[in-house]
């Protein structure tokens, strides 16, 4: 399919150019209108000279072009046929690929895990290397240090020859075990001085709090004090006030009484005077001044009629 667009495009493009130069040559080979200056009928002629000639190369053109057509139309056939045979040959091998395209899969997985196993075989080696070559270099310091150490170990045969100890690793125990305790000891002495410490800074934190208590107690205190004496002055001042008060209170008192023995008198004399029965209590001294006012204002009634009835016996 593709093959056959190719043809055709390509088939397009060769008659374009093919037909364009050749009507290009046809049409330069005869003068040109504007250089002549000829009679309508001359041009008419040449005009279909030109038809005559231009119609005989199309025809040319055009049987040329058929016969390239028919060619193509052959090929094109020929490629048909050739497609089919391709199509049955890759049907015909497609598994053969297939199973081909499936070894190659296969060996290149294969290949790509040999190279990551190899690689990292490689990588193992290399670091077993650097752990030997880091080894040699220990084992060389540890044989200097042996060599240099080699002094202490005369030293402590010479020690165990002049000592109590039979071996040298009783000797090396009893360093490790003096040791410990030394350690221990620091540690114990390290923690009390710490304890000391902490109970050195809670002792001023306590100290500074109870002063600041002090301090702030001070402070009420001086308050309270100030207070209790503006309080023992306004108790001077309320007491003598209070005697005032009673005292007053006394006195109004009497008075009071005297009010309401006066006030008993004036209403006994009312009651005999209206000479009816009462029945006010002794103590509601306001009934009884109510009865009084009350014929207080009949006698002024009184009077005021006995003195307009004078006025008018004047008159007469």
């Amino acid at each position: 399919m593709s093959l056959g667009i190719m043809e055709e495009e390509d088939l397009a493009e060769y008659f374009r150019l093919q037909y364009g130069e050749r009507l290009l040559q046809l049409l330069q080979r005869f003068p040109s209108i504007e250089d002549h200056s000829v009679s309508p009928s001359i041009r008419l002629l040449e005009k279909k000279k030109e038809a005559k000639i231009m119609h005989q190369a199309m025809g040319q053109e055009k049987e040329t072009f058929q016969r390239r057509m028919e060619t193509l139309n052959l090929r094109w056939e020929d490629l048909g046929v050739r497609e089919a045979q391709l199509k049955a040959y890759v049907q015909k091998f497609e598994p053969f690929i297939q199973e081909n395209d499936q070894k190659r899969i296969r060996a290149l997985k294969k290949a790509k895990k040999e190279r990551e196993l190899k690689k990292q075989c490689t990588c193992e080696l290399a670091k077993a290397k650097q752990e030997m070559e880091a080894l040699q270099l220990k084992h060389q310091r540890l044989s200097a240090k042996l060599q240099k150490y080699s002094i202490f170990n005369k030293y402590l045969e010479k020690v165990v020859e002049n000592s109590k100890f039979g071996e040298i690793h009783e000797v090396i125990a009893h360093y490790k075990t003096l040791v410990s305790m030394h350690r221990h000891l620091m540690q114990s002495v390290q923690e009390g001085q710490e304890k000391v410490e902490r109970a050195r800074a809670q002792l001023a934190h306590y100290k500074e709090e109870k002063e600041n208590e002090i301090l702030q107690h001070n402070n009420e205190l001086a308050h309270l004090q100030m207070r209790f004496d503006h309080a023992r002055s306004d108790v001077i001042i309320w007491e003598s006030r209070w005697a005032h008060i009673q005292n007053t209170a006394a006195k109004k008192t009497l008075l009071l009484g005297t009010i309401k023995m006066a006030t008993l008198n004036l209403f006994q004399i009312v009651s005999k005077q209206l000479k009816e029965a009462s029945f006010v209590p002794v103590e509601d001294t306001h009934k009884q001044l109510d009865t009084i006012q009350q014929f207080i204002q009949d006698l002024s009634d009184i009077w005021a009629e006995v003195k307009k009835k004078e006025k008018q016996q004047v008159r007469v």
